[in-house]
């Protein structure tokens, strides 16, 4: 069954240490995806997501620009991040571990994620909306994000590790009817 991104309710955000004793949040401002969700067995859904790599926002505009440049993203070459799901381990009704292939600056490597179903509800607009968390850490320098300043008080000015947090919406899409065949007299 597919399901379409309800860009007002979704974010994907992460997060990363500054100089060793603060946290430095951001987001991307702009994604989509295709959601095939299979309610019935949800280790055979399929989920792939584009980001566009322009669209970061750590609401601080010299460091989105550095963010930007060759040093980080080189986003005039690398324009996209994208994420296409491998496999799904469920493990239980609300959890589950999402396996995919995260590929950032050209560069494609495996990343789990660990997603929390929120559930389902009926909006008041008719649709059905579908809920989930998901978070992971990745090591940015598996994606040649290595640009770095050693400290003069020992550590570098950011960290390797960074957590992505994603909060996801998605709407039922109704299903196409059935073509008919023509009858022929």
């Amino acid at each position: 069954m597919s399901w379409q991104l309800d860009k007002a309710h979704s974010s994907i955000n992460f997060s990363v240490r500054h100089m060793m004793i603060s946290t430095v949040r951001g987001r991307f401002e702009e994604f989509d995806g295709t959601f095939d969700l299979n309610e019935t067995n949800p280790t055979q859904s399929k989920i792939e997501v584009v980001i566009q790599t322009a669209s970061i926002n750590t609401k601080e505009a010299q460091r989105d620009a550095h963010l930007k440049s060759p040093d980080f993203f080189d986003v005039e070459k690398y324009p996209v991040i994208m994420f296409k799901s491998k496999r799904i381990e469920q493990l239980d009704k609300q959890h589950a571990r999402l396996a995919g292939n995260l590929t950032i600056k050209g560069i494609t490597k495996e990343v789990v994620l660990d997603v929390e179903y929120a559930g389902q509800a009926k909006s008041p607009w008719g649709t059905i909306n579908a809920g989930f968390t998901a978070q992971t850490k990745i090591n940015r320098k598996d994606w040649d994000l290595t640009w770095n300043v050693a400290l003069e008080t020992g550590g570098v000015l950011v960290s390797d590790e960074v957590t992505i947090s994603i909060e996801l919406e998605i709407i039922k899409q109704a299903e196409a009817a059935p073509e008919l065949e023509p009858v022929l007299a």
